[in-house]
């Protein structure tokens, strides 16, 4: 099996930066882009943090959501489509945790009532996650047993789940921190792995570049990178 893989980051320069970053660290190629349809060839789709999703895409008014960027929506939301009918894996980081929620129907609570121990203040607060389920199979037990702890900079969370999907891990106060899809290629986390690479961020962005592996490295990504990496 060819070792190299080529990540799509969808997301405005220079906010993506810090994925790029830590992706490159563990010897992954990423192209950056606002238009998903340049990013066919590339072996997995990463959807970074960012703002508040704007609060129409799942049926609610605006009443507590921040930097919304509704242009950046559409192209997530489409991109995400594209990555799940081209059946290849797709990690949702933080807002994109969120935007895989909205895409299969699901809703976001736009103020969570701890927010401000799950906020950011200038820099990431930390707590425990702690797995859910009696099942050992997901890849949070996989990656870190029944619990880890991880940072945290958001004030909204999962309401509603969205179709197929299902929750592998929670805070203290219930606050859905991973999901995972029953059936596809896609995982999200509440949590900024690429900030925590030496505390277990490593190992989730690893995980998940073995998954873009394992469902085929792309023909161009052969071409272009061969056994570089």
């Amino acid at each position: 099996m060819k070792s190299c893989v080529c990540v799509a980051i969808i997301g405005r320069y220079p906010d993506t930066r810090n994925y790029e970053n830590a992706l490159r660290l563990i010897g992954v190629d990423t192209i950056t882009s606002l238009y998903p349809e340049q990013c066919r060839e590339c072996d997995g789709l990463l959807l970074p943090g960012g703002g508040d999703i704007t609060p129409a895409f799942f049926g609610q008014k605006d009443h507590a959501s921040r930097t919304v960027d509704t242009e950046l929506d559409i192209i997530q939301l489409m991109a995400l489509d594209l990555f799940v009918k081209w059946k290849k894996p797709v990690l949702g980081i933080c807002k994109g945790l969120q935007i895989i929620n909205v895409h299969f129907g699901g809703t976001i609570c736009q103020h969570i009532p701890n927010a401000h121990i799950h906020e950011w203040r200038g820099k990431d607060q930390y707590h425990c996650v702690y797995h859910e389920g009696c099942g050992r199979k997901d890849f949070f037990y996989q990656l870190y047993g029944c619990s880890v702890c991880v940072n945290s900079a958001h004030h909204q969370a999962v309401d509603r789940l969205g179709r197929g999907l299902v929750p592998v891990c929670r805070s203290h106060d219930g606050v859905i921190e991973a999901l995972t899809h029953e059936s596809l290629p896609v995982w999200g986390v509440q949590w900024h792995p690429e900030r925590i690479m030496d505390k277990g961020g490593e190992e989730l962005l690893k995980y998940y570049v073995n998954q873009c592996r394992r469902y085929g490295i792309s023909p161009l990504t052969e071409a272009v990178y061969g056994n570089r990496i």
